[in-house]
């Protein structure tokens, strides 16, 4: 399954116990929620860890669609 998540998405996924261990980016905001849920934050437009692709804020948009699309057409 494919993931991917932008600005303050993050906080479902900490909800829904998937970043334990997943280096990840957010909106600075959900800094300490994500990384209590055991993500780790890394200060770039786009995070791909495996089927986790994540993105900063709506002007990352291009890298992360960019990220979204290349990982959909390989499955």
């Amino acid at each position: 399954m494919l993931l991917w998540s932008i600005c303050h998405g993050p906080w479902v996924l900490a909800s829904a116990g998937v970043l334990k261990g997943k280096n990840l980016t957010r909106v600075i905001a959900i800094k300490d929620d994500v990384e209590n849920a055991g993500g780790k934050y890394l200060d770039m437009e786009v995070v791909v860890d495996g089927n986790l692709i994540t993105s900063r804020r709506p002007s990352d948009l291009p890298a992360f669609m960019k990220a979204v699309i290349k990982a959909m057409e390989k499955k």
